[in-house]
């Protein structure tokens, strides 16, 4: 038996798992299969590369030194496949969740300008979905910082954090709670809502979001389909909604909530269709474009500022004096 590329993609995948049960998952294989797989590969390179643990599976010192050398072979394989696809990809194909400003559009084109950028605007498991049919080359797909979707699992897909943003509250400029630096779990049933619409993806998580704060008997003057039409009700029905920073609009205004949940901003593709040096080039000008968004919004880009532990991705994009403090 002969080691080959498959072998070394399941030992590092094993290893970043944690545990083969979890790795078989992401393998798309049956846990018995792939613990027969480890079992043949460490009988070929001389010994056991891993031992079980309370915890799931730990390296042996064989492990140690021999996995990372794997990780690397798969790494290397990886990026002359990506490196090959891309010689040959005219298009890049970037989803989004709600839309893609022009200005983002124009931001990535100047990133990649040896290929042609499009976009589509698609809800997020249909984005993954579309990722991992070939339809989209990358997409930027928002989930629970905590939750991870079973979509997000399939076998050869990839997944990178270019934000962490935490859910605000949005209310009109004159409501007497826009000045306030916090608002807590006390203030929101005086509210007049809008909530999301149950096919929206916002929905399950403002859903958990209110129950973790004791609130989920809040009526609704509207079930709104996006945030853009969540915004629009929130500035001209004084009404108040739950937002991120990238659902929020310039003629509202957020306001902290304590103890708030995290969305994470993704961007996914599918393994060997990407270049390293384009999805390098894609996360830089993503982030980058955040920061500048985010100074748009009054408060927002302070907030970051003093926060750093919570946007830990955003840390060579912002201001030095952020970085200091």
């Amino acid at each position: 038996m002969d080691l080959e590329l498959r072998h070394a993609r399941a030992v590092s995948i094993i290893a970043e798992a944690g545990s083969i049960s979890k790795a078989a998952v992401r393998l798309n294989l049956p846990q018995p299969s792939l613990t027969a797989q480890l079992r043949r590969i460490e009988k070929m390179l001389g010994g056991d590369l891993f031992v079980r643990s309370s915890s799931g599976i730990v390296p042996t010192p064989r492990g140690k030194r021999l996995i990372p050398m794997l990780a690397g072979l798969v790494q290397q394989a990886d990026d002359v496949i990506g490196e090959a696809a891309a010689s040959t990809t005219i298009t890049l194909r970037f989803g989004n969740t709600e839309w893609t400003p022009p200005t983002l559009l124009g931001a990535i084109q100047a990133a990649v300008p040896a290929v042609d950028v499009e976009t589509e605007t698609l809800a997020p498991a249909a984005a993954v979905d579309a990722v991992h049919r070939g339809a989209l080359t990358v997409a930027m797909v928002p989930c629970s910082a905590t939750d991870m979707p079973e979509s997000l699992l399939q076998t050869g897909l990839e997944t990178k954090v270019i934000v962490r943003e935490p859910i605000w509250l949005a209310v009109p400029r004159d409501h007497p709670l826009a000045g306030r630096p916090f608002v807590d779990a006390t203030h929101l049933s005086t509210l007049r809502w809008v909530h999301y619409s149950r096919d929206h993806w916002f929905h399950d998580i403002e859903k958990k979001l209110l129950a973790k704060l004791h609130h989920t008997d809040l009526g609704a003057a509207h079930y709104a389909d996006g945030h853009h039409e969540a915004m629009s009700w929130v500035r001209d029905a004084d009404a108040a909604a739950l937002t991120t920073a990238t659902g929020a609009t310039v003629d509202v205004v957020l306001v902290p909530i304590r103890e708030t949940q995290c969305i994470a901003q993704l961007l996914v593709w599918r393994r060997d269709t990407v270049a390293r040096d384009t999805l390098c080039r894609l996360v830089d000008t993503v982030r980058q474009y955040y920061c500048a968004y985010a100074r748009s919004i009054p408060r927002y880009l302070s907030w970051i500022m003093e926060h750093p532990a919570e946007f830990p991705e955003l840390e060579r994009y912002l201001p030095v004096r952020a970085q200091a403090g």
